[in-house]
């Protein structure tokens, strides 16, 4: 057998190639989110007291949207039960904080603890389910949660329970307690931001993809499937409890249809990232400010809040499944955040 000088050559070396996070549009993104942040962070030094308390809402809905985001846009769960785990959240904070005479803030971080806790078992029959059964079912669970706070009598959950500012803020002037309150709803709603682009660059951001647009697919591959999904489910309960919680800090009063409320804390959280876009971190953030400039038109009539909201996230979902952020792509392609993995030589 003759040997000839192809054979005999000795291979090239491959040409460096380097994963690239980073590029000029998530650098001025990222940029601007943290700028934006800390303005509001000293909102309470520039702002009036109706602008502090309106920021608290909406900053408590970026932060729901997007843990509901993480868990449908990305991980393919599709829930219409988180507001269960908002109703918890707030019996949970009511007993520690009023009850047990723990600090506010800290039972706020106990009862997203207890929420993530009671997940898991939630998990292991909601995860049987698939498709429109598994919103169906999470729904069900939703209502069962409701019901059973009713059943405890330790709660008193028929009445309206109110969060005593001597007692619940021990220790805490009016103008602090507001503060506080503030700066806790800026800390969830940049924190849940971090969390899901930490969970995007992350393996288990990639897992999760997989799962999502090809579950089978994913298992072959070797994709730890339930695994994946619990650590998700259980990190978006944790942190919708913490936010639950929050919100009754601000309200000081639990009742139980409010708590529990569908329509104010999964309906409408649906539609703020349908409209943004379901599956992209800019989604909420544009969810949330279209939201923002609509209750401010519409601040005293509710009922026409749901109604616009629930119209454009229909048309949105008709015209671009990738909701505004989609249209926007479309026009001028950006990137928020530094999600994205490219391979540069």
């Amino acid at each position: 057998m003759t040997t000839t000088a192809t054979d005999t050559a000795p291979l090239e070396p491959a040409a460096d190639v380097q994963v690239q996070r980073w590029s000029l549009p998530s650098r001025i993104g990222s940029g601007a989110y943290i700028a934006a942040a800390v303005a509001l962070a000293l909102l309470p030094m520039w702002g009036d007291a109706s602008l502090q308390l309106t920021m608290v809402e909406i900053l408590y809905f970026l932060s729901l949207a997007q843990m509901w985001n993480l868990l449908a846009g990305y991980a393919g769960l599709v829930s219409v039960g988180q507001h269960g785990l908002v109703g918890v959240a707030a019996y949970t904070l009511m007993v520690l904080a009023e009850r047990r005479g723990y600090d506010p803030f800290v039972a706020m971080v106990l009862a997203g603890v207890f929420v993530a806790a009671l997940s898991i078992p939630i998990a292991l029959f909601a995860f049987r389910l698939t498709g429109g059964y598994f919103a169906i079912g999470t729904w069900v669970i939703a209502e069962v949660l409701r019901l059973t706070t009713l059943q405890i009598d330790s709660l008193k959950a028929g009445n309206v329970q109110s969060l005593t500012p001597k007692k619940t803020f021990a220790g805490y002037e009016l103008q602090q307690r507001v503060d506080y309150v503030y700066w806790a709803a800026l800390a969830l709603a940049v924190g849940a931001t971090a969390i899901v682009i930490a969970v995007l660059r992350s393996k288990l951001g990639l897992a999760l993809q997989a799962v999502r647009d090809d579950e089978p697919g994913a298992r072959g591959l070797g994709v730890k499937v339930r695994r994946t999904k619990l650590i998700v489910w259980v990190i978006v309960a944790f942190w919708t409890g913490m936010t639950g919680a929050m919100i009754h800090l601000k309200s000081l009063t639990i009742v139980n249809t409010s708590s529990f409320d569908l329509l104010t804390y999964t309906a409408l959280v649906i539609f703020i990232v349908v409209i943004g876009g379901v599956g992209s971190t800019a989604g909420p953030i544009i969810g949330v400010a279209i939201y923002w400039f609509i209750t401010w038109q519409l601040e005293d009539s509710n009922t026409m809040r749901f109604i616009i909201l629930g119209s454009m996230a229909v048309l949105v979902a008709v015209a671009s499944r990738g909701g505004v952020n989609g249209l926007l792509q479309r026009i001028a392609p950006f990137e928020l955040f530094p999600i994205r993995r490219r391979l540069r030589r």
